[in-house]
């Protein structure tokens, strides 16, 4: 098995929706191409980028901040595909929109994104979770991928393995349901909704820490309930891992700053299946 060092290639991305090259190209709808650091290995779409480009689009038709998305993922959008993302404010309140965003790839639905939008003014300054005591970013061993990696998403994202066990350290034992992993897109230092919902689909490789074998994951949904938003490089994606059964697993991470404030939560339903070694 060959390892890369997980690390970017270009970073002039200065947020999100320059990071997924998005253009609004009408009064309701956005557009992008899926490129290399869009996919996954799989040379599809990142279910993380789906959901994070449909926030992109709905916190801009909205003009209001996500509170909560959630994805549905019905089909696949292939390295090269130009995607629409077509925006639904379907209900707007006072202090919150209710809304939809609907992507198509070629025209053939993709994904749909369920979220609400908007802000409130009743806020406890006690944080009721606490971040885990782990080192510094750069105390923290940089991810290695796997070869096949190379020419996906995580070859534009840099991650270092706070809590749990590498991919060489994976041997068949079983672990922790828990692992931490800091990541940040090089450039990027004011994470959006949309950012952290890039990072929140790490819970699909969470399955592979407490099984003991190397997985792939396909999500079936992702989620995400914004906190609080602050300046950060470096995002501490803590995942916590469920269950497994019948093929599917499921699992939540909480997403933090450096300084340990609770950003977001995240969590997905995973179809899993064991690794090709072959092919790696």
């Amino acid at each position: 098995m060959e390892y890369v060092t997980s690390g970017p290639v270009a970073f002039a991305f200065v947020d999100a929706k320059h990071f997924l090259g998005m253009e609004r190209t009408g009064e309701d709808t956005w557009g992008f191409e899926v490129t290399e650091r869009l996919i996954t290995p799989g040379k599809f779409l990142f279910g993380g980028c789906g959901l994070a480009s449909g926030l992109v689009a709905l916190e801009e038709a909205s003009e209001r901040p996500a509170i909560w998305a959630t994805a549905q993922y019905l089909s696949y959008a292939p390295l090269g595909a130009t995607v629409t993302v077509k925006t639904d404010l379907a209900v707007v309140g006072n202090r919150v929109t209710q809304a939809r965003a609907t992507t198509y790839a070629e025209g053939r639905e993709i994904l749909t994104v369920n979220a609400a939008l908007g802000t409130g003014e009743l806020s406890s300054s006690t944080p009721w979770v606490t971040m885990p005591d782990v080192p510094d970013p750069e105390d923290c061993p940089a991810r290695a991928m796997p070869k096949r990696f190379a020419t996906s998403i995580f070859n534009h994202l840099e991650s270092r393995i706070a809590i749990g066990r590498s991919f060489d350290q994976i041997d068949g034992t079983p672990g922790s349901p828990v692992s931490a992993l800091w990541s940040r897109v090089p450039g990027h230092f004011d994470p959006s909704a949309a950012t952290l919902a890039i990072f929140g689909d790490y819970v699909a490789g969470g399955v592979t820490q407490p099984l003991g074998f190397n997985t792939m994951g396909r999500s079936l949904d992702n989620t995400i309930r914004v906190a609080t938003l602050e300046p950060t490089e470096w995002v501490l994606c803590e995942i916590h891992m469920h269950a497994l059964a019948g093929g599917f697993a499921q699992g939540t991470a909480f997403m933090w700053s450096r300084s340990g404030t609770l950003l977001a939560t995240a969590s997905q339903s995973i179809a899993a299946k064991l690794w090709d070694e072959s092919v790696l």
